[in-house]
């Protein structure tokens, strides 16, 4: 019986650290090279610049939740971001210029490629922002560009959402919207 009470107690002390407010990180991931980053990752190649002659390509938002909350508007829930990024062409491939980080407020808080990166034809590569990392607020939201020398079928850009804690998960999935399209 002692014991069924130490596991219930620890149960509702997880549940309750994973909604207590924490307080939020005060200043963005630090900025690691495209170089750092990315390029151990297989299918990824980082640029010195971008093609010059793109043929297509776009401006994507996605919106990303680091926060969101829990029955109460003062009690939020940490998230972890990860935003996946895939080129769905099986034969070219796409190059991604700009990958920034933006705020609630609209404030631009970390941007992750300082030199461009091609993905290979059905590459893929992530980016992830820790639960910890509190600075987008609940109206965070990527902003990536990309572009292809050559017709190409769009990629997929989305954002997977997750916590858990004790017994209690959650998950989500909120794709990209395309706010302008290259043209050429």
């Amino acid at each position: 019986m002692v014991s069924l009470r130490v596991v219930l107690i620890g149960l509702s002390l997880g549940m309750l650290s994973a909604c207590a407010p924490q307080a939020p990180a005060t200043s963005p991931a630090p900025t690691v090279p495209a170089q750092e980053r990315f390029s151990e990752r297989p299918g990824i190649t980082v640029l010195a610049a971008a093609p010059a002659a793109a043929v297509q390509g776009q401006t994507l938002y996605v919106p990303v939740y680091s926060e969101i909350f829990d029955s109460e508007a003062n009690r939020a829930f940490q998230l972890t971001v990860t935003l996946s990024l895939r080129n769905s062409d099986r034969a070219q491939p796409i190059v991604i210029t700009t990958l920034d980080y933006y705020n609630s407020g609209g404030d631009r808080i970390a941007t992750y490629l300082d030199a461009p990166i091609q993905l290979g034809p059905l590459a893929s590569t992530e980016v992830v922002v820790d639960r910890t990392n509190t600075t987008g607020g609940v109206g965070a939201n990527f902003i990536v560009e990309w572009q292809a020398a050559a017709p190409v079928s769009e990629p997929i850009v989305e954002a997977v959402m997750i916590s858990t804690a004790s017994q209690q998960g959650m998950s989500f999935v909120s794709p990209a919207r395309v706010i302008a399209a290259l043209q050429p």
